[in-house]
């Protein structure tokens, strides 16, 4: 398997990890967090795809995924949302999912250092500061749901150590 499918196939399983992550949410605050990082796994999927195809370099838009993130926190924290964490299954699956991220960012950091063609090189850094940003998001996940009182954790966080990255 190529480079490029490996990468395809990689996001596509990320957008299917985060989409189920989200069905089996009991919060809505988190089940908005897990949507939009599929969202953002389809986004790293078609610019793979238009790497893929050699017709010109990508453009990869900036996001703004901690910046949305961080509003959904304020949100669960103002409307002070309940939070019913399964704290052994939910918390292993929120491990897995920044386990990924983790090894996605190591892997388009690889692949930059290892590409001949700036274009590419530069994709593949954006690439992988992505997927720093989904990590950071899914460490901060694990944070809340391991505390044995998430909403204290809400009531208190004030989300800058999501800009650390």
């Amino acid at each position: 398997m190529n480079i490029y499918a490996f990468a395809m196939q990689m996001e596509k399983d990320g957008e299917n990890y985060y989409r189920q992550l989200a069905e089996q949410s009991g919060s809505a605050g988190i089940k908005k967090i897990f949507i939009m990082l599929a969202n953002e796994e389809v986004k790293h999927y078609r610019v793979v795809e238009l790497l893929s195809k050699k017709s010109g370099p990508p453009q990869m838009a900036e996001t703004n995924v901690l910046e949305n993130v961080k509003n959904i926190f304020a949100e669960m924290k103002q409307t002070k949302e309940e939070l019913h964490i399964d704290t052994t299954a939910e918390v292993q699956n929120y491990r897995k999912a920044r386990d990924i991220e983790e090894q996605s960012r190591k892997f388009y950091e690889e692949k930059a250092g290892e590409s001949k063609d700036e274009a590419e090189r530069r994709i593949f850094l954006q690439l992988a500061g992505e997927e720093r940003k989904h990590l950071r998001i899914m460490e901060n996940i694990v944070e809340l749901v391991s505390r044995p009182e998430p909403g204290r954790w809400l009531e208190n966080a004030e989300w800058h150590h999501l800009d650390e990255y």
